[in-house]
């Protein structure tokens, strides 16, 4: 695995997929359109009506359910921090999650756009970032995620 360059970049699923370990039908980032090495993401997540959780949440109304738009949340954080190329490698997983507000519900069809920014890294075994999800310009999400480096 390669480090990012520190400028705009473009990075599509397969690419994203060589990054992060989650796979369907948990791999939540669809396309990374930019990316500061050690700082910030912004990402997009295509909310279609195929997905399985769409079956039992809500059959007669679909809506993503939150812990999911979290979930996709801090796997764009966890692009940025398990690309730095000071810290060990090996499994980041999510640790917490403080100060998570939800705006306005999320359907199929929409597109969230996912940015992330890093707050801080400690020890070189657990990260911060800050995260806001938004379709369509609106705030739908947003909170601070924490990783931490699994032995």
């Amino acid at each position: 695995m390669t480090n990012l360059p520190s400028s705009s970049v473009v990075l599509n699923n397969e690419e994203i997929m060589g990054l992060l370990p989650h796979r369907y039908p948990f791999a939540l980032v669809d396309r990374v359109v930019e990316y500061e090495a050690g700082k910030s993401a912004l990402a997009i997540k295509n909310v279609t009506i195929n997905e399985p959780q769409f079956q039992g949440h809500f059959p007669e109304r679909p809506l993503m359910p939150g812990v999911l738009i979290v979930e996709a949340m801090a796997q764009v954080g966890g692009l940025i921090v398990t690309q730095m190329p000071d810290l060990p490698k090996g499994l980041f997983v999510f640790a917490g999650i403080d100060g998570v507000r939800f705006r306005r519900p999320v359907v199929p069809g929409d597109q969230l756009m996912i940015g992330c920014e890093l707050i801080s890294i400690k020890r070189k075994r657990f990260g911060k970032v800050k995260g806001e999800a938004k379709v369509d310009g609106q705030l739908v999400c947003s909170g601070e995620l924490m990783f931490s480096l699994v032995d």
